[in-house]
């Protein structure tokens, strides 16, 4: 009880290193007389006090200068591990070559008795090293023994991956101060490693996660500490670990270790973006580094999740300058506290602009001042139920707003206007989509124009953690204990990651010659009820049971499934496996000029069903669903 209290009144603090020194002399010390005694046979009649004396000294002093030489002293006693034995070793080393020099010149030289053994500077070298290690781990196993007693609980793990990484792991869980941390077993995809043990620890063949398995070895965390793990592997074991009720961990790459030290705040759990995430991105395109490096860029709705996540990975290509234009100042000064902190050497390229697309005198001066080579527009609108409620604001900003951006970079000869749209812009059943549609339309048929700026749209699915979009949702909702919120048990959508779709983007600005709609491989749709029912398990609970799922029916203008192309639409490919090209319906530039005349009249009066009137006129496909503007639909059939 005394060591344990002592041990805790002191856990934070650490013995200077040299009283380490000291401590570690004093073994060498201790070993000499032994070392002594075993080489004489136990004769203690034929020991020579001059011998032991002049053999104690000289031992120490040679083992002075090898703890100098390789710092071994210098270690946490409590932490010990493999580095800190080698270092000890080399001391030894250096101390037995020294010997062996030193028993060389004293036999050409009177030391007046003064004596070095060899042979009992050999036995010696193995009593000390074993002295000197054994000491480190006894304190270290004591110091652990004695700590657990503090912490909160035993937590029974599996490490996937019994190699280097999956070591460093367990030896990282074992110097946790807070909870103690049983590793069961390793799992290894190689076969050679069944049946064996790391660390005493036995290494198990991936079919042991299994319900039955599982359960006898009451296993609550599962680690993946693999470095190279192909994508569905690693998502096929986190969803199988999910399944089995363990909560899911993963090891960070080394290169983010810090300092090259895996610490336990690193290992972080595994967040539902880790199972829809598909490939790696890769931010080293040569055909992105042409058109963006020492050019101007604009990039309109910087601060929002997408704007901002294109502004992050414009700075990797060294443009020349980059304006961010938002409206919302607080997001767009963190995105310039940020792009600051990453691209100290780039910060003087950055210009951080507070303005409105829509207002036209303000966004000419921009254009007059910086005369950007190309325009990635992202600001928009995207809140489906909202901008049902409020169909003005919709047309706008995305529509009048793009109007404005795409007429000023004809103007000032812009080379390149990259619009980022979306897949609600597909047979539109709502606002928002049909907002999109038309500025879609409005944008090529400027491109059909013969203009030199060319106008390229992008358009794909939700991303994963966007603003509005349902994985933060769901998160705010597990943590104030649910429920869930569902608008219906069948309803889908795709989903890809932020920097896996602004990656995209950029790859369709290169790739483009103007007046195409480029489709993004969204992969397959994912039923949001199951999403749920995921993000549930990660956080360590049962749906339905511990966190409730309620289904509350579609909202105004939303549709069980997203399209990526209309019915009368197909798609080309490109060189990109990801990117398409879709064949569109084509409008006339005067059919469109016609609309925005029109537009500009209706915009005045602010009436909403005289705008989504408009809409429903100037898209044809866009019907209504579950929304008030239904009535309208019903008007067009009867005419």
């Amino acid at each position: 009880m005394m060591l344990a209290a002592f041990i805790s009144r002191f856990s934070d603090r650490f013995l200077s290193r040299w009283a380490v020194l000291s401590i570690d002399l004093a073994i060498v010390g201790a070993t000499v007389p032994i070392a002594t005694i075993l080489r004489l046979n136990f004769e203690l009649e034929n020991l020579s006090w001059r011998l032991l004396i002049s053999q104690l000294l000289l031992t120490m002093g040679l083992y002075l200068i090898g703890f100098l030489l390789t710092k071994s002293y210098s270690g946490i006693i409590r932490h010990t591990g493999a580095q800190d034995a080698l270092r000890i070793l080399g001391a030894s080393a250096i101390a037995f070559l020294i010997g062996v020099a030193t028993v060389v010149v004293f036999r050409f030289v009177d030391t007046g008795g003064f004596t070095l053994s060899l042979s009992i500077l050999v036995i010696n070298i193995f009593l000390a090293l074993v002295a000197l290690v054994g000491f480190r781990f006894t304190v270290k196993t004591i110091f652990q023994q004695v700590l657990q007693g503090r912490k909160l609980g035993r937590t029974r793990v599996l490490i996937y991956g019994a190699g280097a990484s999956g070591i460093i792991t367990r030896n990282t869980l074992s110097q946790d101060m807070t909870r103690v941390y049983d590793v069961v077993g390793f799992i290894d995809d190689h076969a050679q490693k069944w049946g064996k043990r790391v660390d005493g620890i036995p290494v198990f063949p991936p079919t042991i996660l299994n319900e039955e398995k599982i359960a006898d070895l009451r296993v609550h965390q599962l680690i993946i500490a693999i470095q190279r793990l192909e994508g569905i592997k690693k998502k096929d074991i986190i969803e199988l670990g999910i399944e089995l009720g363990m909560k899911v961990k993963v090891v960070p790459a080394i290169r983010n270790w810090i300092q090259g030290n895996l610490t336990i705040s690193q290992i972080k759990k595994v967040r539902i973006e880790d199972l829809l995430e598909r490939e790696p991105i890769r931010l080293d395109n040569e055909n992105v580094r042409n058109y963006l490096q020492g050019r101007s860029v604009f990039v309109t709705g910087a601060a929002g999740s997408i704007g901002s996540e294109i502004a992050r990975q414009i700075m990797h290509y060294s443009p020349k300058r980059v304006v961010f234009i938002d409206q919302a100042e607080s997001p767009l000064h963190d995105l310039e506290v940020s792009i600051r902190a990453s691209h100290p050497r780039l910060s003087e390229s950055a210009e951080f602009v507070i303005a409105d697309i829509t207002h036209e005198v303000r966004m000419r001066q921009l254009f007059a001042k910086y005369k950007p080579d190309t325009v990635f527009h992202a600001a928009a609108y995207k809140h489906v139920p909202m901008m049902e409620a409020y169909p003005f604001e919709a047309v706008r900003v995305n529509v009048w707003g793009t109007r404005c951006l795409a007429n000023l970079s004809v103007e000032f000869g812009v080379c390149r206007f990259v619009m980022v749209s979306t897949d609600k812009a597909v047979n539109p059943t709502n606002v928002m989509g049909a907002s999109k549609r038309m500025a879609e339309m409005y944008a090529q048929s400027l491109n059909a124009n013969g203009q030199s700026t060319d106008f390229i749209t992008t358009r794909f699915g939700n991303v994963l953690g966007s603003n509005g979009s349902v994985i933060p949702l769901f998160k705010r909702q597990i943590e104030s204990g649910g429920p869930l919120t569902v608008t219906h048990e069948d309803i889908t959508r795709y989903f890809m990651t932020i920097p896996e779709a602004c990656n995209l983007v950029l790859e369709a600005g290169a790739m483009g010659k103007g007046g195409e709609i480029l489709v993004f491989d969204m992969g397959e749709s994912v039923k949001v009820i199951d999403l749920a029912r995921k993000m549930i398990r990660l956080s360590g609970l049962q749906p339905d049971i511990d966190i409730e799922i309620k289904v509350t029916g579609l909202r105004p203008g939303e549709k069980l499934y997203e399209e990526l192309l209309a019915d009368k639409e197909s798609t080309k490919p490109t060189h990109h496996p990801k990117i398409m090209i879709a064949s569109v319906r084509a409008v006339a530039e005067d059919e469109v000029v016609g609309m925005m005349g029109e537009l500009e009249t209706i915009l005045k009066h602010g009436n909403p069903t005289e705008v989504v009137r408009f809409l429903k006129k100037c898209v044809p496909e866009f019907v209504s669903n579950n929304s008030e503007f239904v009535s309208l639909d019903k008007e067009r059939v009867n005419l």
